[in-house]
């Protein structure tokens, strides 16, 4: 009877584990010991790390989703500017909702995905592709809005560099990057300190704004033209509508501590939902905070001056504190990247667990990283970096788009989870919730890509049913995968076929001997073959080959393949599909001898043979390719 042997990884001699007394009361004296802790906890996050790791994208918004309210509603003139609050409010009513409703999914899908994982579960599989291409197009473009606006910040402070500013987009990416494939622990330690000095700074310029009559300064704006409208006291619903969604882009990142959940030492769920809630709460504190001092200082914005700059100055004066914030938002804004690069590579993880995505994305490092998710998001946000030169404007229209697609999808799907959930307590009250959310983000979603349909929204719209389409040509390309290679059936009985090896060869030495030491060890028979030229000195060559493997006489015989042209792999090829019309019922290897170096850059001496014969015999034939390395040392 055959049985399955598995290592234990225990030295040769050591006492396994005493298992008859699992679950009993330990001996008196014996110290009382918890669940065995996670071997690899140490490259997963706390509550901390993941606010830092996972928020930034979140917490950075401020610096841009008070402007976005002001900059439509200063189309109304000043009338229009005394509904910053309550459609602020507004905004922070929902980012409460999506919270709570994030809790939920959180709780009801702890392997990470979020508006995926709820869609594939409740809402059918083209939907649940839909919220997948939605959240990784938002992604993708967070890393490449993100790295730009924080260029641009440096660049307003020092304008020398912004004939720069592509190459210092792409030199911050490559920082992030290189930071992430150490593991999410080591880029959360990293940004606890920036994510700490900004939160810090916005929460004391709140404070000391609200104890501020009248601005201290306004020093920043002086000389700056206002973008006021004069003219105008009317403010229509569509306005505030249009106010409230350009504002909603203060609630992308929102969904990236539900995507990242299996991110967190455990207990990973009820980690991720303290961080979800801290995000929440610092978030809504500091919009509101922001918007009370914009109507209690009557800002008005100015062109090349950002709103949080008018604040500081008018909260803190013109001195170091105004220059801590500005350098605190520049640094955040370049590291908010680091949501995606927490968010992304999991979820890529998840589609190609479920067979929309290349298996290699499902890999993880040593440091638990998805490096090929990880290095995919970073080429792929370098590319947009490139096609927008740096420029922050041109990649804004596409933003935050798909993130509501995301968050309209999540709060359907969560409303049919609350439907199934009968017995679940409250569970009126909690699809109530989730449906207001899903109805807010919805019309969300449908203003912004309205208004800003014709400044390059248009691109995601295509994109969008683009990568879903792809999503479900790799599906079929692995279903056909499965079909051929029986997935899922118990196989036939293995059986033994005899076995041929053939072992090609250009001159002898040790790693020949070594190579046909392996091969008689593998096979029933045995053949070497080398390929000859017709040109003088190549036939001068084959003859003293031949003449030396008759005094070395190995036991093998030696094969002359002649090529009228100057190539290795195609005649051994030939040869190997030949061998198989000839002896269908023979399993035939090709051992390939190859030196391995002992440095990496002698890698650039060895002239690739072993790499040009087993790419012509995969190509062509069927045949089990087996590269013998020989190691040198020293």
């Amino acid at each position: 009877m055959s049985m399955v042997w598995k290592p234990t990884g225990r030295a040769t001699g050591q006492k396994p584990p005493d298992t008859g007394s699992a679950g009993r009361n330990p001996a008196p004296g014996t110290p009382a010991t918890g669940p065995a802790p996670e071997p690899d906890a140490r490259h997963r996050l706390t509550s901390v790390q993941g606010l830092a790791a996972l928020s930034l994208d979140a917490m950075a918004s401020v610096a841009y989703g008070p402007e976005s309210i002001v900059l439509v509603l200063a189309a109304a003139g000043a009338h229009g500017l005394g509904f910053t609050l309550p459609v602020t409010l507004g905004i922070a009513a929902l980012l409460a909702v999506l919270v709570a409703s994030y809790r939920q999914v959180i709780a009801a899908f702890p392997n990470g995905g979020g508006s995926y994982a709820v869609a594939k579960t409740h809402l059918g599989r083209r939907t649940a592709l839909v919220a997948a291409a939605s959240l990784i197009l938002d992604y993708v473009l967070n890393v490449a809005v993100s790295v730009t606006a924080g260029v641009a910040a440096l660049t307003s402070a020092f304008p020398a560099l912004y004939g720069e500013r592509l190459w210092l987009c792409l030199a911050v990416l490559v920082l992030v990057t290189g930071v992430n494939l150490r593991g999410i622990v080591d880029s959360a330690k990293a940004f606890i300190l920036p994510t700490a000095v900004f939160v810090g700074s916005i929460l004391a310029l709140v404070a000391v704004g609200l104890f501020r009559d009248a601005p201290v300064s306004t020093l920043s704006a002086d000389g700056h033209a206002s973008v006021l409208t004069g003219n105008a006291t009317s403010v229509g619903a569509l306005l505030l509508l249009k106010a409230f969604a350009s504002g909603c882009s203060a609630l992308t990142g929102v969904e990236a501590v539900a995507n990242a959940v299996p991110s967190f030492r455990a207990p990973a769920a009820k980690r991720a939902q303290r961080t979800e809630v801290a995000l929440g709460a610092l978030l809504g504190v500091m919009l509101i905070g922001l918007s009370v001092l914009i109507g209690r200082f009557h800002l008005q914005p100015v062109e090349g001056v950002t709103v949080l700059a008018q604040l500081a100055d008018a909260a803190l004066g013109h001195n170091w504190a105004f220059y801590v914030v500005q350098f605190a938002t520049m640094v955040l804004l370049a590291l908010a990247a680091n949501t995606s690069f927490g968010g992304l590579p999991v979820l890529m993880g998840l589609l190609a667990r479920d067979n929309y995505l290349p298996h290699v994305f499902g890999l993880k490092a040593d440091r638990q990283v998805h490096r090929h998710g990880v290095l995919a998001l970073a080429a792929v946000a370098a590319l947009l970096l490139v096609f927008s030169g740096g420029d922050v404007n041109t990649l804004v229209p596409l933003f935050a788009i798909g993130v509501f697609v995301g968050f309209t999808i999540c709060q359907v799907g969560m409303v049919r989870h609350w439907r199934q959930e009968r017995s679940a307590p409250g569970r009126r009250g909690k699809a109530v919730l989730n449906g207001t959310g899903a109805l807010l983000t919805g019309v969300s979603a449908v203003v912004v890509t309205a208004t800003k349909f014709t400044e390059g929204a248009w691109l995601i719209v295509i994109a969008l049913p683009a990568l879903v389409l792809a999503f479900g040509a790799v599906h079929r390309a692995y279903g056909r995968i499965a079909d051929h290679l029986h997935l899922g059936r118990i196989p036939e009985a293995p059986h033994r076929d005899r076995s041929l090896v053939v072992v090609p060869v250009s001159h002898l030495s040790r790693l020949t001997r070594e190579a046909l030491s392996a091969a008689v060890s593998l096979g029933d028979e045995v053949v070497a073959v080398t390929v000859t030229y017709a040109a003088p000195e190549d036939r001068r060559a084959a003859e003293s080959l031949r003449r030396d493997w008759e005094l070395w006489n190995p036991g093998v015989d030696l094969l002359e393949l002649p090529s009228a042209t100057r190539t290795v792999g195609r005649p051994i090829a030939t040869y190997v599909r030949e061998l198989r019309d000839r002896r269908p019922r023979t399993r035939i290897t090709v051992l390939i001898p190859e030196v391995e170096p002992a440095h990496l850059w002698q890698r650039l001496l060895q002239n690739q043979r072993g790499a040009v014969v087993a790419h012509a015999v995969r190509r062509t034939t069927d045949a089990t390719i087996c590269r013998l390395r020989f190691r040198l040392s020293g």
